[in-house]
């Protein structure tokens, strides 16, 4: 579990395939610690788990299902990444509940200056369309944001210079794919209803 509070950016320092998947090599920056094999740790919004250390040096192996969900295999060396460690027992839960389990895709449409930020429109996927509401959480590329309006496809944020400066939101350009993560709450209320045929 995340909060989609972003706490350091990491850097891509190398990629290699490995049978089905690929192993992700990762500068962890300044992600606070402790740090040991086998924890979760979100890279841009997708729960990876630590299968190597050395410092502040991980590796993580991606699955062929992460690999067709997200857009980290086609990460480049150099490139920076979100980061955030999983909830811990007693920490503050100051962004909205995140799993880490990425719904699928949005395109981004409107980019944020990486200083003063402004807003960010990205084309969500159909089939994620209905979890979104103004004012209702939605997690892109691993970042807790509030939905400030509804276009169309289009999901529109209104990015604060704190946000965009200390997560790789300014980075993205027009046509990037960007990971989305819906309200998971949502995502519940609806297998309720459906199952008393309410939905």
């Amino acid at each position: 579990m995340f909060t989609g509070l972003i706490t350091a950016i990491g850097t891509v320092l190398g990629r290699t395939p490995s049978g089905e998947g690929l192993d992700l090599d990762v500068d962890l920056g300044s992600l606070r610690g402790p740090i040991a094999i086998g924890d979760s740790i979100a890279l841009s919004g997708v729960c990876c788990t630590v299968v190597r250390l050395a410092g502040s040096h991980a590796r993580f192996w991606l699955s062929r299902e992460t690999l067709l969900r997200t857009w980290l295999g086609s990460v480049t060396v150099g490139q920076r990444l979100n980061l955030e460690g999983a909830l811990r027992a007693g920490d503050p839960l100051g962004g909205h509940m995140v799993q880490g389990h990425v719904d699928g895709c949005a395109a981004v449409t409107q980019t944020v200056d990486p200083q003063h930020g402004g807003e960010l429109r990205v084309r969500v996927p159909t089939d994620l369309r209905r979890y979104c509401v103004e004012k209702g959480s939605i997690t892109l590329d691993g970042v807790s944001l509030t939905i400030a309006s509804l276009r169309g496809d289009e999901v529109g944020i209104a990015v604060i210079p704190h946000t965009v400066q200390w997560t790789t939101l300014g980075d993205k350009r027009v046509g990037d794919a960007i990971h989305c993560e819906v309200d998971v709450i949502a995502k519940y209320v609806e297998r309720v209803l459906a199952a008393r045929g309410l939905a």
